[in-house]
């Protein structure tokens, strides 16, 4: 009997990943239906297992201010939750907080280091956003030869801007 209870204490635990996954899937749906209250329910399980992309779409429903009040600050919060697991379009958006003080004071240090981590994955917005930061100078002493090159990544991937 206490072999059965283990085994069934695993299974469960094993399940746990999918069932937040399943949160997100069921998050997206609802929030393609403009069901808001729902997509907030679900991702906010998700993401509270840990699922980065759910995270992410926290912290774009508290930046746009959908189905929850207009909360930069905590859209911040999320999008800095996803993007130390990795998830590059929040490296992203968390850089663009702190280039433009949204949600959190300005630091253009800051918004360079998140963009380079999204950029390094192939994000073809972070590499416009960091082709900036070296071309003003933001972050970074002015380079053009290094925003040229970031900005030439962009447009390789149909960055239209870049």
């Amino acid at each position: 009997m206490k072999r059965f209870k283990l085994l069934l204490w695993i299974a469960v635990l094993a399940g746990f990943p999918a069932i937040a996954y399943a949160g997100c899937d069921e998050g997206k749906a609802a929030y393609d239906r403009c069901d808001y209250a729902t997509a907030y329910k679900e991702f906010k399980a998700a993401a509270e297992q840990g699922d980065a992309k759910a995270q992410y779409s926290l912290g774009y429903m508290y930046a746009n201010g959908q189905g929850v009040p207009k909360d930069e600050a905590e859209a911040a919060k999320w999008y800095r939750k996803a993007g130390e697991l990795g998830f590059a379009v929040a490296q992203n958006n968390l850089g663009v907080m702190y280039r433009n003080g949204r949600g959190v004071p300005q630091d253009y240090a800051e918004a360079l280091k998140w963009y380079r981590k999204a950029a390094e994955q192939g994000d073809a917005k972070a590499q416009y956003n960091l082709g900036g930061m070296h071309l003003a100078g933001q972050g970074a002493p002015q380079d053009e030869a290094e925003a040229a090159n970031w900005y030439r990544k962009a447009a390789d991937q149909g960055h239209a801007d870049a």
